[in-house]
């Protein structure tokens, strides 16, 4: 069993946190996220131009670049992070240009000698799966696709095709930190694309507090949780790591809840 299907396989949704490379120490960070109950890690790769990512993320990506953040050090985080949690999957979430500048065949082998899981890149289409999906899958490395609002019906079967690990619906047509979606059509949604996979359904952006996720925990098989998260960082700063681990706890209680009732 890989650790994505042992993750999805719990008796609750997964939690899955997001938390920028290089925006404080990242190593602790990482090690409370795991100590509050998350079952997937998103660890970003910090990017000049990140389309996707409001402005709690955009201000993480700059304080990783003032502290020197380069890709070796985001695979040193990850080798260091695989050493101690064995078991927890671990997923590099980012744009193409860090990820192919010296070759998709050299990121693949390096993120497989990293122990690293699956890979999210948000600006390569499936339309150009070969600059980068190939190589990934050769490696065993997961291309976790993205879905969205606007993913029809006719494109869906497409954008799955080569995925692995599992689908992050994007549940707004937006960036990332600053508006949820409705209930209702999170939910219309997760049904509709469990009709085309059978890919663990994961539902992102916007995600901010406990409430929240224990909604989306009804209806899905994993909650995405990121801004929230690297805002505590950014008012935290050293002492970060401990809010991060309640903070993380509340949610991961409010999943295991949303699902007991929903049972």
């Amino acid at each position: 069993m890989t650790r994505f299907a042992a993750a999805f396989a719990k008796p609750h949704p997964a939690l899955v946190t997001f938390v920028t490379a290089g925006d404080g120490d990242t190593a602790a960070i990482l090690d409370a996220l795991i100590a509050g109950g998350a079952d997937v890690i998103e660890l970003g790769m910090p990017f000049t131009d990140p389309m996707a990512d409001g402005p709690a993320i955009q201000a993480a990506n700059l304080r990783s670049f003032a502290a020197g953040t380069t890709t070796a050090d985001i695979l040193t985080i990850a080798k260091g992070f695989r050493t101690r949690h064995p078991d927890v999957p671990l997923v590099l979430m980012g744009y193409a240009n860090p990820m192919t500048r010296r070759g998709a065949d050299w990121f693949a082998a390096a993120c497989k000698e990293a122990g690293v899981d699956g890979i999210i890149c948000v600006d390569i289409p499936f339309e150009e799966d070969d600059s980068l999906g190939s190589e990934l899958r050769a490696a065993g490395v997961d291309q976790i696709r993205l879905a969205t609002p606007t993913t029809d019906a006719a494109r869906l079967p497409a954008v799955l095709d080569g995925a692995g690990g599992f689908l992050y619906y994007v549940s707004v047509a937006g960036i990332t930190g600053l508006q949820q979606a409705a209930q209702a059509s999170i939910e219309e949604a997760v049904a509709r694309l469990r009709t085309q996979t059978d890919l663990p359904i994961a539902v992102g952006f916007g995600v901010r507090t406990p409430e929240q996720a224990a909604q989306i925990a009804r209806v899905a098989d994993g909650v995405v949780v990121g801004s929230a998260l690297v805002e505590l960082v950014a008012q935290h700063g050293a002492d970060a790591p401990r809010h991060i681990e309640t903070f993380t706890r509340s949610l991961a209680a409010a999943i295991q809840g949303a699902k007991e009732i929903a049972a």
